[in-house]
């Protein structure tokens, strides 16, 4: 992977997109990359694809617009010092505009709505979009009320499935680079009380050897890349597994999930319980795209 790939990080203003401008800015210390703050804006031919301006005359960007980026920048380069720190108005629509960039970025973060979004919708449709088609992993900064946690450990939900793996791989990465426990969870469904209790027993005495099983196997591929990281494994009974991710996120720093699980649809980019944990988590959220 090339080591100039940036983080990117997309800014309206609002401020949801200045919370998730300090994570972004400190991901890309992290990472030691620079930081691409980037400002997506509409015109009347785009349709929310980016274009070049020059060829069909659209407008320039707002003067407006340009200030804030550029006033945004400079105060996470002040921040964050020694911190390179790039910022770029692109003609398009800012989620379309963040997909493409994904493409040459290591992280692309987004806040939990933007300027055009409703209270009541707690993902703004910027964020859903770029959660579901990046080209690398996403970090939805979400509530984007509260400040930045960095203590906590980053939290990984495992099932078995191809994208659970990244997860697993990806999340092991963002713990050894913050240098804080990994915590693997398994969710097991809790009966609701519809079978008898011979087999409740029986079924949930499956369901805790088959966690046992998949946390075991997510945790030594894990040890044997980061033999210093300190790995938890941890199987939680819900009424499904995105309820037991959400309640387990409370006591995390991060909450990293696959695109999919094993009950996703070939089509459907974003599984079910990714989305319900970036729309719900208590913490911020990283869905592991693989890096194209």
């Amino acid at each position: 992977m090339p080591m100039n790939r940036p983080v990117v990080v997309g800014v309206d203003g609002s401020p949801s997109s200045l919370v998730a401008a300090e994570h972004a800015a400190r991901a890309a210390q992290l990472r030691s990359r620079p930081l691409l703050v980037v400002h997506g804006y509409l015109h009347p031919f785009g349709y929310g694809v980016p274009l070049n301006p020059y060829e069909i005359g659209v407008p320039a960007p707002s003067e407006e617009a340009q200030k804030m980026l550029e006033r945004t920048a400079a105060e996470l380069g002040e921040r964050w010092p020694g911190l390179a720190v790039e910022a770029r108005q692109v003609a398009g629509g800012p989620g379309a505009t963040l997909i493409e960039e994904s493409r040459r970025a290591e992280l692309v973060v987004v806040g939990s709505r933007g300027r055009g979004g409703f209270t009541g919708l707690l993902l703004g449709s910027v964020g859903a979009q770029v959660a579901a088609h990046a080209h690398c992993p996403v970090l939805v900064v979400r509530p984007d009320e509260q400040p930045i946690p960095v203590d906590g450990p980053v939290l990984v939900g495992v099932d078995g499935s191809e994208s659970s793996g990244l997860a697993v791989s990806v999340g092991a990465d963002e713990a050894a680079l913050r240098d804080v426990p990994l915590v693997l969870v398994h969710v097991g469904a809790a009966d609701g009380g519809r079978t008898v209790p011979e087999e409740i027993e029986e079924s949930q005495a499956a369901h805790q050897a088959e966690a046992v099983r998949l946390l075991a196997d997510a945790s030594a591929v894990v040890r044997a890349r980061h033999p210093d990281l300190v790995v938890r494994e941890h199987p939680v009974w819900a009424a499904g597994a995105a309820q037991g991710l959400i309640e387990a996120s409370g006591a995390a720093a991060l909450l990293v999930v696959g695109t999919r699980g094993r009950a996703g649809f070939a089509g459907l980019l974003l599984g079910s319980v990714s989305q319900a944990a970036i729309q719900h988590a208590h913490c911020p959220v990283l869905v592991a795209h693989p890096v194209s």
